[in-house]
């Protein structure tokens, strides 16, 4: 058995200002030999997992999907078709195979092409003809049938914080198995029921995704059902195919695939009002973390999940307007101030700056702090919690400035996450003297902040990654996508 292997995978954020190009990626893109060298986890090695077992031969093509996809816009054609066409061209090169793993995104958005992830299966399909091709899928998936339709069978991951890759791509490459040997015929079905939601509000542990997951753990339990899942999707994608999904794969039985992902989807539309609830503005939530603390209730994370440029102010600024204490914000991207401090000052300099707030409309305005630098330099770390533990991150140049009252603020040069406590012990920060941890996410950072933190409090911040999505310009979305499409917003007036 020969099975070919290959990933592209973009989460494209259409409201960020910088194109997505053949030069951003290149440098993270391995292909051939090299793929399988250097796999230590995700979807890719959950493939070889289930291959090794019946000792298949892996035919890997091409891996492009490092580049830091959340934080540029849109693909540019050239980018799209090189690397879609490496993988059609590297599997003209290899031969006969007896099926295809393809790990795509879902919610990639490439100028001119309007459902790039079903025009990659397209393409292969194309070099393979009947042969499968099973394709796995994040869960911020934007897809419809038109991925349905090329592809013999499509697996979203299940968990948001993602600590499911692996397995996934383990159970989709098990299925292609099956399917090459003749003891399954894939059958799938994709409902959308018309939900747009921000990504604060899809953690899969809390209502309420982790309600229609339950409704698919349920459909999965029969006999003929392989995989049920649902793709909340991504909302920063100005996508026709925006929105929430459903996908059920099942033994040979379209009907009851059919009749799986209607049930699910119906279920998602009425919880929809569950997807839009309002949430504290920064004023409104440091004022609640204050009051847990005074209860003895620390450290609070404010989690600031519309920053997805790394350079918002709003919650900066709004810490030091109440004048809290015992604080960190592991990251305020701003490259300019970055270099400038490393060129003119050094390690115990106190220092003035304007920080933060270039990059767009959203970022709010630049804040000046004023502080000591404790640490200056490029820091390489181990990643501590379930969100890629053990993987080495190497940083560009970040300079923490305490500003008195222990309250530290990073100037990284670029955008800087923190899910684990990694990114602050690498700057010496002590975790533990903290009160108020600011992160700029959304839900990755909880599988290890839930664990150490006493309250997590979703901000509502203004930013292109807004919980509020009435906030952002969406020109190709369908009118009839609730809550932001033309439909809703004609039966508000009335």
């Amino acid at each position: 058995m020969r099975v070919a292997i290959a990933e592209f995978f973009h989460e494209t954020c259409t409201f960020c200002p910088d194109p997505t190009t053949i030069e951003l990626l290149e440098p993270h893109v391995r292909r051939g030999q090299a793929i399988l060298d250097h796999l230590t986890g995700g979807y890719m090695h959950g493939y070889k997992q289930a291959l090794d077992e019946v000792q298949a031969e892996l035919v890997p093509l091409l891996e492009a999907g490092g580049a830091p996809g959340p934080y540029t816009s849109w693909l540019d054609t050239a980018c799209f078709d090189k690397y879609t066409d490496e993988i059609v061209a590297g599997l003209r090169e290899a031969g006969e195979v007896d099926g295809v793993l393809l790990s795509l995104h879902g919610a990639m958005a490439v100028q001119g092409v309007p459902k790039p992830e079903a025009e990659i299966v397209r393409r292969v399909r194309q070099a393979v003809g009947d042969k499968p091709i099973i394709v796995t899928l994040d869960l911020h998936a934007n897809e419809d049938a038109e991925l349905t339709d090329v592809a013999d069978a499509v697996f979203v991951i299940k968990t948001y914080p993602h600590l499911d890759t692996e397995q996934t791509g383990y159970a989709a490459a098990r299925c292609l198995i099956d399917t090459i040997q003749g003891r399954f015929q894939p059958r799938q079905a994709l409902r959308k029921p018309g939900i747009i939601s921000a990504s604060i509000y899809q953690a899969t542990d809390y209502p309420p995704v982790r309600t229609l997951l339950e409704r698919c753990r349920e459909w999965e339990k029969q006999d003929k059902v392989r995989w049920v899942a649902v793709a909340p999707g991504f909302a920063y994608a100005d996508v026709p195919d925006v929105g929430l999904s459903v996908i059920a794969v099942t033994n040979g039985d379209q009907a009851l695939a059919d009749k799986i992902a209607q049930d699910v989807s119906d279920l998602a539309w009425s919880l929809r009002e569950s997807f839009c609830q309002p949430l504290p503005n920064p004023q409104e939530a440091v004022a609640e973390a204050l009051a847990l603390i005074r209860q003895g209730q620390r450290p609070v994370v404010l989690a600031d999940g519309a920053d997805r440029t790394g350079d918002s102010t709003h919650m900066l600024q709004e810490l030091l307007n109440q004048g809290v204490k015992n604080f960190a914000i592991p990251g305020i991207a701003d490259p300019v101030v970055a270099k400038q401090l490393e060129a003119t000052a050094q390690v115990g300099d106190k220092v003035k700056v304007s920080v933060g707030g270039w990059a767009s409309e959203f970022s709010g305005a630049p804040v000046e702090i004023s502080g000591v630098i404790e640490f200056m330099g490029r820091p390489k770390y181990t990643l501590v919690g379930p969100m890629g533990k053990g993987r080495q991150v190497q940083d560009g140049l970040v300079i923490r400035l305490n500003l008195g009252y222990n309250n530290h603020v990073v100037i990284s040069e670029r955008m800087r996450g923190a899910n684990d406590s990694a990114g602050f012990t690498a700057v010496d920060i002590d975790v533990d003297s903290l009160d108020v941890v600011v992160l700029k996410d959304r839900v990755h950072h909880r599988a290890f902040w839930d664990t150490v933190a006493k309250a997590d409090i979703k901000v509502d911040a203004p930013g292109i990654g807004a919980a509020d999505l009435s906030t952002l310009h969406y020109d190709n979305v369908p009118d009839d996508i609730y809550p932001i499409g033309r439909k809703w917003h004609k039966e508000e007036v009335r």
